[in-house]
């Protein structure tokens, strides 16, 4: 089994079995319950065009260690980039002067354990000349050129990363995973008498370049130009309260703001959240059900295993409207009593892992979109947002529209532009009346920033209607 773990990332070229055994074992040297090893080597490429030309393509590498040492609350860390065991032994005793508890210094053994695999690698990026990838970005460059006069500007991002990691911990887990990850953005300007508009697209996920098999560059790129474009004509947008129509996929974005944080551990634990002790209780309509998924193959927000070493799991949060559970890092699942569900994330060795959503959903239901669309007469249809505002104690939330519709006598018309949608996150689970059976994730575009760490996660949801939410407008 060590050896197989080896392979898997080629970990022989870190730390020794040996060596991360001392390390945990001066982690526990000062009294603390539980002490983990967290080792990392990535090497990342990120390459813009913005007005037709490549200025730069920038190319990091970085390893490092990260050492936690847990007694009770409290949480000792500390990492170094310097990886002679000298200077790991005195990051180990850091953070064990840091979390001093009532334990007794013990000696540590580890066992290797084999992670599942989620997303299987053809071709790595790392085995991809420069030249390929920015062949890929003037592709789409030339497409959202091309998809309109009115488009005067198209500006392409690449961005890959190759990460190998290891987590050991006291209670003897040794487990390894490679974790690669790919990313184009697109985002196209269109100007018409003196109005501009933009319009973003964009795909990826824990996949190599064989993602470009299925999917097309210049398909990102149209799209782009297609929402810059289609904001040209749009009219100020009504306010009010209305039935609001989300279209699938990215609009799962609102749900994972206004709702998905408070399902995480930590706020649960600090009573910071709306749903702390609500579990049993009905906390959604009946046709509502919402899950955190880690093994959607080769999905952005997807992991073998968190970074804490849990192998990664599907969770059903909220089954038919009835709240069953919270997403757990070690932390706090061990202060609550719970199981650990995989959603112990960290940025890179620098951070301490919380507890983060990973493939966070709704389930598809049981309407077909057109339906749900013609049973509305005066609405809007939220296709896709940007920014929003969200205030986890009580679910309040705050979302602009990037694209959106006039629902006028059961069919889309005229797209509007200066919506926000206001509202709160349980509130608006009880106001879900009809649910697509069109399931579709984000494209693989997404990250999430908690606590000053960002991590790639993925959104998603069918076609989903609220009966009423407040629609912030716009007269200029």
């Amino acid at each position: 089994m060590e050896s197989v773990l080896m392979a898997r990332t080629g970990h022989d070229a870190l730390l020794p079995k040996e060596d991360i055994e001392k390390l945990l074992a001066a982690g526990l040297s000062l009294g603390g319950e539980f002490a983990e090893v967290y080792i990392q080597r990535s090497r990342s490429t990120s390459i813009p065009l913005e007005e037709r030309k490549i200025r730069s393509a920038e190319m990091r590498a970085a390893k490092g260690v990260g050492i936690r040492v847990l007694s009770g609350e409290k949480t000792g860390y500390a990492y170094s980039d310097i990886l002679d065991m000298d200077t790991l032994l005195a990051t180990a005793r850091a953070a064990a002067h840091i979390a001093q508890g009532p334990g007794t210094e013990r000696p540590v053994k580890i066992t290797a354990q084999l992670a599942p695999d989620y997303y299987t690698i053809k071709v790595c990026p790392s085995d991809s000349a420069v030249s390929a990838k920015t062949a890929i970005l003037k592709q789409a460059s030339k497409a959202g050129y091309a998809y309109d006069p009115r488009i005067k500007q198209c500006d392409v991002y690449w961005s890959d990363e190759e990460k190998d990691i290891i987590v050991a911990n006291s209670d003897g887990l040794w487990v390894a995973d490679g974790q690669t990850m790919i990313r184009v953005s697109v985002r196209c300007l269109a100007t018409q008498k003196g109005v501009s508009r933009s319009g973003s697209a964009g795909g990826g996920g824990r996949i190599g370049m064989e993602y470009f098999d299925k999917f097309s560059p210049e398909e990102f790129a149209a799209e782009a130009a297609r929402i810059a474009v289609v904001q040209l004509d749009a009219i100020p947008a009504p306010a009010g309260m209305m039935p609001v129509i989300i279209k699938s996929g990215w609009g799962g974005v609102l749900f994972h703001e206004s709702v998905g944080h408070g399902l995480e551990a930590d706020f649960i634990r600090k009573n910071t959240s709306v749903f702390a002790g609500r579990v049993g209780e009905k906390v959604a309509t009946d046709i509502c059900t919402i899950v955190d998924d880690a093994t959607v193959p080769n999905s952005r927000g997807t992991n073998n295993i968190d970074d804490e070493g849990t192998p990664g799991q599907r969770k059903v949060l909220i089954d038919k409207g009835v709240l069953r559970g919270f997403m757990t890092d070690r932390l706090n699942a061990g202060l609550l009593g719970l199981s650990l569900t995989g959603n112990g994330r960290r940025q890179s060795y620098h951070d301490y892992p919380i507890p983060r959503m990973t493939n966070f959903f709704m389930e598809a239901g049981e309407s077909d979109p057109e339906e749900i669309i013609r049973s509305v007469d005066h609405g809007v249809y939220a296709a896709s947002f940007s920014g929003g505002q969200v205030d986890i104690t009580n679910g309040n939330f705050v979302f602009s529209l990037t694209e959106g519709y006039l629902i006028e006598k059961g069919k889309l018309s005229t797209p509007i532009r200066g919506a926000t949608l206001i509202g709160n996150g349980p509130d608006v689970l009880t106001k879900v009346v009809m649910i697509g059976r069109d399931l579709a994730l984000d494209p693989g575009i997404g990250t999430c920033g908690k606590a000053g760490q960002s991590v790639p996660s993925t959104v998603g949801m069918p076609t989903v209607k609220i009966s009423e939410l407040t629609v912030g407008g716009t007269e200029t």
